[in-house]
């Protein structure tokens, strides 16, 4: 294991590793990824309480099974490309909701999508999230998590 992390969200990848396994950022080009023992690792990890640390989950869609970690102060959910989560179907509007991280306090709004947010099965505006919370956006189920990712432990 290569600790050199994600931009995004900081977890150490493997140094063969194309994508983050935490929130699928691409990872930067490494060159031949070899190591040189001599090389030193400077870069400036943000601090994360992984037992506050919110994550979704796509539990229903095409890309279920991914997951996206929560750390940045806003994170966008929708079809458009450069949304944080991007969900590809005509159900989802292309900057459909986002995430708001206050601390701990995690609070999804509507973003004026045309098919509107829910959460447990209730149409919203914004909610503040908690654990094991239901997200529908568009066709795209999504499950709303806290604490440390599985295998962190």
């Amino acid at each position: 294991m290569d600790d050199t992390p994600c931009p995004r969200c900081g977890t150490p990848n493997a140094i063969d590793a194309n994508f983050c396994p935490v929130c699928g950022e691409v990872l930067p080009e490494r060159g031949d990824r070899s190591v040189d023992s001599t090389e030193v690792h400077t870069a400036v990890v943000p601090v994360i309480d992984l037992d506050q640390m919110g994550m979704v989950v796509v539990t229903s869609g095409s890309t279920a099974g991914a997951r996206y970690a929560i750390t940045e102060a806003i994170t966008t959910l929708g079809r458009h490309p450069d949304s944080s989560v991007f969900l590809d179907d005509v159900t989802v509007s292309r900057r459909h909701a986002e995430i708001h991280l206050d601390g701990a306090r995690h609070e999804l709004t509507d973003a004026g999508s045309l098919n509107g947010t829910y959460v447990n099965g209730t149409r919203v505006d914004s909610v503040v999230l908690a654990e094991g919370d239901q997200l529908q956006i568009g066709k795209f189920k999504l499950v709303f998590v806290l604490g440390v990712p599985a295998g962190d432990e």
